[in-house]
């Protein structure tokens, strides 16, 4: 398919797109659309920045214009399902940008916002819904919401919602979705999980799997430093010409709130997002990044595939994830649609197992920017510096405590020489008493009963 016409969707979606600025469908999309417009369920590997939401978007406004039905008060009649606030939060605005004159209401509802006023508006009504698991499963256990008349189902990121642990949720709300449905998984990577979740929640699903026409243009490179070094390499990162707006990614909140901080003190406009901030707070945040207020986003691994913002120039890993699929998805922030972006991951050496992994799943051997260490991870590393001994050595004994060598009589308690005193605080008999007898006084007395 060379244009959206040729896929005979309804013309006010037609129109919506040109005005949107969409000419050409992408790979995912041209294969995509007409299987979804025959009504097949589909399970879907691209990576961000392929055209995805478009690609089951326009198929679901296509299907439910052509076949209105009365509006249901809290019953949606397609239901999106994303891991984060922001990704949600963004494929409603594409549904309602496509979906602008055909008269279809869209819905969002996600963790952080009110839900007085989420309830509200099931209660007007929707025909989309687009819902972070967690929130909708609370809805749902209110009563807020009813999913007997979904015709649509969507899972977007699946990856993503396992990897966050939303399975329990997915499999509450899947239950209580009517089994004729259109089923829809769509997901960077497709471990055994997904593959599994799909075989229970699919019928006969037709596989799609696309890569980015293009490999993005990407200069990936690496710095080995220490922790207390990071923030100042960050700072000269920053400081470079070529620098225009950056995303770093921390590995914990806490540690976002702390790069921020030093940010400031220096100078450096830069704001926050992670999943201890209000939904107010990371939209703020999130629209001083998009306006240029803030020239630097520190993010949680929330927003590695929940933000789009054209312009990053740079995506720098404070702390190299854990997980390596998710290093392709932080970089995937920047070098969109055909730019050029830099990509630098700082190394401790606490995180050098998580870089070989990275390393081992991209196929890439990253080269150093610099630092003490110039070299790969899988060079010759450093001598490992030599241990203290596990236990330490026992002090000397005092001199009025060390034991006697040799013959060398023992001192009693009461200072003369002789035996030590026994338990009682009685001193012990010699061996031969005044009269002549041997043995302890007990040995004696029962030796006279006996002769007696």
């Amino acid at each position: 398919m060379t244009n959206f016409n040729e896929f005979g969707l309804a013309k006010p979606i037609v129109a919506a797109l040109a005005s949107e600025g969409h000419k050409t469908p992408t790979p995912i999309q041209s294969d995509a659309i007409p299987l979804l417009l025959k009504g097949n369920d589909l399970l879907g590997m691209a990576q961000t920045g392929t055209g995805k939401t478009a690609a089951f978007a326009l198929p679901i406004l296509h299907r439910l214009y052509e076949a209105p039905a009365g509006r249901r008060s809290n019953a949606p009649r397609a239901l999106i399902l994303a891991p984060t606030r922001e990704l949600a939060g963004q494929v409603k605005e594409r549904f309602s940008a496509y979906g602008a004159r055909t008269g279809l209401s869209v819905g969002l509802v996600i963790g952080g916002a009110p839900i007085g006023k989420q309830k509200n508006m099931l209660r007007r009504g929707v025909d989309i819904l687009v819902a972070t698991p967690g929130r909708l499963e609370d809805l749902m256990k209110q009563r807020a919401v009813s999913l007997d008349a979904v015709e649509v189902l969507v899972l977007d990121e699946v990856d993503q919602m396992l990897d966050m642990g939303f399975i329990h949720a997915i499999r509450a709300i899947t239950g209580k979705l009517p089994k004729d449905r259109q089923s829809l998984f769509f997901s960077a990577t497709m471990p055994r999980e997904i593959k599994r979740l799909a075989q229970a929640l699919l019928n006969d699903p037709v596989h799609i799997e696309v890569k980015p026409s293009e490999r993005p243009k990407i200069d990936q490179s690496v710095l080995f430093i220490t922790k207390p070094e990071k923030l100042g390499a960050l700072i000269k990162v920053i400081n470079d010409d070529a620098f225009k707006s950056g995303l770093v990614f921390s590995r914990t909140k806490h540690g976002a709130d702390k790069v921020v901080r030093n940010l400031r003190a220096e100078g450096v406009s830069a704001q926050a997002i992670h999943g201890n901030r209000s939904q107010g707070q990371r939209e703020r945040a999130l629209k001083d990044f998009k306006s240029g207020n803030a020239c630097v986003l520190v993010a949680t691994d929330i927003a590695a595939r929940g933000i789009d913002v054209k312009g990053v120039t740079h995506v720098v890993n404070f702390d190299l994830p854990n997980v390596p699929e998710t290093y392709v998805h932080r970089i995937g922030r920047t070098g969109r649609a055909g730019a050029t972006g830099i990509a630098i991951s700082f190394c401790s050496p606490e995180e050098r197992g998580d870089l070989r992994a990275i390393e081992k799943l991209t196929g890439e051997q990253f080269g150093a920017t610099g630092g003490r260490d110039s070299y790969r991870s899988d060079d010759n590393k450093k001598p490992r510096a030599k241990r203290s001994p596990r236990h330490k050595p026992r002090r000397p004994a005092r001199e009025d405590q060390r034991k006697p060598s040799g013959d060398a009589p023992r001192k009693s308690q009461n200072g003369t020489d002789g035996p030590a005193f026994n338990k009682a605080g009685a001193a012990a008999t010699k061996k031969v008493n005044d009269n002549g007898e041997r043995g302890t006084p007990r040995v004696r007395r029962r030796r006279r009963r006996s002769a007696a």
